[in-house]
């Protein structure tokens, strides 16, 4: 077990890029840069005895900065906050103040405005070389930060379990009642060629989706999967229902109790005989088949385009901070977010 900080090179307001690398001893190998809380390489060993990455990113870190990737910009790998997802028209009230927000996907707020967590240097506070190595990153978001209430400090620890666990845990406070919605987005590919994941396997923990308008925006209504070609309470090829030209970029309502740790979603890819499992403490599940992916020059050279890879975004349910319906996305200042997500990696054969 083992954890190595490399320096970038790189400085960005002043701060220093460092690159951490967190090792077990099965030779599972994870990387993150300190800037976005990146997940740069997640290499595990699959069913043919190979090492194998089954993340998505660029081969330097200079290429997250390039204008050409941010133009069409599609977090690869990187946290999200202040909000994840939709805010609808961008805006929303608490303790009867509204508050505008950046209006960055058409009328709408995505994933914190127009520069989010994704996008800043966050402090490396924690080390543990320990039987699981981790590591602890830190970003304190400014009151006003994106037009957000409050002074937030977030903490985010990565911990590599010898059981190819890669485990996301969240802290978060605030001097001043705010919205909050964090997430990861990872982009996954279990194949060992890549390319589309139309024939992976997906399966699902939840009977019901939330509907969206039509940029995406969470309407408030629940509808069940049963009969619809968003039924994966059944392992099945992700491309076996699907309208080729969407995909999905849908929000499931998760079977569980509300907080529980318990597995969210299954991923099974034949070819590499690997399953990516993943468990959470948080109510929804977006899955996104990257129908907008553009991306050029990305690891070994190859492009990444619409349906090279899968999102599972475990959150709280988008736009909830307008629907009180749903569980609060409020944050006041006498409580502590708290949030945990476990990537875990297995054969299948």
């Amino acid at each position: 077990m083992s954890v190595q900080q490399t320096s970038t090179g790189k400085f960005i307001d002043g701060e220093e890029v460092i690159a951490i690398e967190l090792t077990n001893n099965k030779g599972t190998y994870v990387k993150i840069f300190n800037y976005g809380a990146i997940i740069n390489k997640f290499i595990v060993e699959n069913a043919r005895g190979e090492m194998q990455d089954i993340v998505l990113g660029f081969d330097t870190f200079e290429q997250y900065l390039d204008p050409g990737y941010l133009k069409d910009y599609p977090y690869l790998g990187a946290v999200i906050g202040r909000y994840a997802n939709r805010i609808k028209n961008g805006r929303f009230i608490l303790d009867g103040e509204t508050y505008q927000l950046a209006q960055n996907a058409s009328t709408d707020t995505l994933h914190g405005g127009t520069v989010g967590f994704d996008r800043k240097v966050w402090d490396i506070v924690e080390i543990n070389e320990g039987e699981q190595p981790s590591v602890t990153l830190e970003y304190e978001s400014e009151d006003g930060e994106e037009n957000f209430p409050g002074n937030l400090v977030v903490a985010l620890t990565f911990e590599l379990t010898e059981n190819d666990e890669l485990i996301l845990s969240y802290e978060a406070e605030t001097d001043k009642a705010t919205a909050i919605n964090l997430t990861h987005h990872g982009y996954f590919n279990l194949s060992p060629n890549g390319g589309n994941i139309g024939k992976h396997k997906q399966q699902i923990f939840a009977s019901n989706y939330l509907e969206q308008d039509d940029n995406y925006s969470v309407t408030g209504k629940l509808i069940p999967v049963a009969g619809t070609p968003l039924d994966f309470t059944e392992l099945k090829e992700i491309g076996k229902d699907w309208d080729p030209d969407e995909g999905y970029d849908q929000t499931f309502v998760l079977d569980k109790i509300y907080g529980d740790l318990s597995l969210a979603t299954k991923t099974i890819e034949e070819d590499s005989g690997l399953t990516l499992s993943v468990y959470t403490t948080e109510p929804v599940a977006h899955l996104y088949t990257s129908k907008y992916l553009d991306v050029k020059n990305g690891k070994g050279g190859k492009d990444y385009v619409g349906y090279d890879a899968f999102c599972v975004e475990t959150q709280h349910h988008p736009n909830g901070i307008n629907i009180p319906e749903f569980p609060s996305t409020v944050l006041q200042p006498d409580d502590l977010y708290t949030q945990t997500t476990i990537y875990k990696i297995s054969l299948n054969k």
